[in-house]
């Protein structure tokens, strides 16, 4: 699936659908993966418009367009809009899309779209502590990650004492800082992928808890609550303790919403939600 893609697509494929925010400007473009140069167009409604949205394809197409017109900040994104690691009240993606502010990951260089610590933070993997635990008797990837550290990085690399980041791969990351590594690492990621004898749901961990790091973070990249959701949605006024704000997010029940969300809540009630749902 990866050899003949370039790089930085080859990994986002792996892991989720890319999303891409172009900022081209002040003008808005109307595009595809497929057009050979984005074209200013005039917005119908009079209103001036500074992002564009690019959703990439399924893997059998032509991506070559993104080793060309690699945007200037990019948010990797899972393809499912309601999804229970979204930082949300309803786990909605479309206003954590919304009010995301471009303004912060062009100063930041990376940032989590997720700011409440369950899951992730503050010490989710003691690389070394943790080297051969098996969960429930499986390899897990607590377990596995300081051999995939010296796999990933290169092998003078020190193993970070602790990692930790909310999880679950989406984030946003701009153009410098991917290219502030060379190719050749981007090279060595996607080999690894290709090569490792783990388990997709193991490799996808692995890169889960890396990608902070890769972009240029430190291993334990857990910003308090309220600074995280100020900087990166624009939302201020909330009581919050370290990691976590009232009213943002509470971990479900279950890893799958029920049948009928947002509509509809785990125990056939209906939900007040009024949100758009096209």
């Amino acid at each position: 699936m990866l050899t003949s893609r370039p790089i930085v697509v080859s990994l986002a494929t792996f892991i989720c659908l890319l999303v891409l925010l172009v900022i081209r400007d002040g003008h808005f473009f109307a595009s595809t993966p497929f057009n050979d140069t984005p074209r200013p167009k005039r917005p119908s409604d009079g209103y001036r418009h500074d992002v564009e949205l690019v959703v990439a394809s399924t893997k059998k197409e032509d991506t070559s367009w993104i080793q060309k017109y690699l945007p200037d900040c990019l948010i990797f994104i899972h393809a499912s809009r309601f999804a229970w690691h979204n930082d949300d009240p309803d786990y909605d993606a479309l206003p954590t899309l919304r009010n995301f502010r471009i303004s912060h990951l062009q100063e930041a260089g990376y940032a989590n779209l997720r700011c409440v610590w369950v899951v992730g933070c503050p010490a989710e993997i003691r690389p070394v502590e943790d080297e051969g635990h098996a969960g429930d008797g499986a390899p897990s990837a607590k377990g596995v990650f300081r051999q995939a550290w010296h796999e990933l990085m290169i092998p003078e690399a020190p193993v970070p004492e602790v990692v930790a980041v909310s999880c679950c791969s989406q984030f946003g990351v701009t153009r410098e800082t991917i290219r502030s590594r060379p190719v050749e690492d981007y090279i060595r990621f996607r080999d690894w992928l290709l090569r490792t004898p783990l388990e997709d749901s193991l490799s996808g961990r692995v890169l889960e808890f890396s990608w902070h790091i890769i972009f240029g973070k430190e291993a334990v990249h857990c910003p308090s609550a309220q600074e995280c959701y100020c900087k990166t949605f624009g939302i201020c006024d909330s009581a919050c303790s370290k990691g976590a704000c009232d009213g943002r997010y509470t971990l479900p029940p279950y890893s799958t919403l029920p049948d009928g969300w947002p509509l509809v809540g785990w125990e056939h009630e209906e939900r007040n939600f009024t949100g758009p749902l096209d």
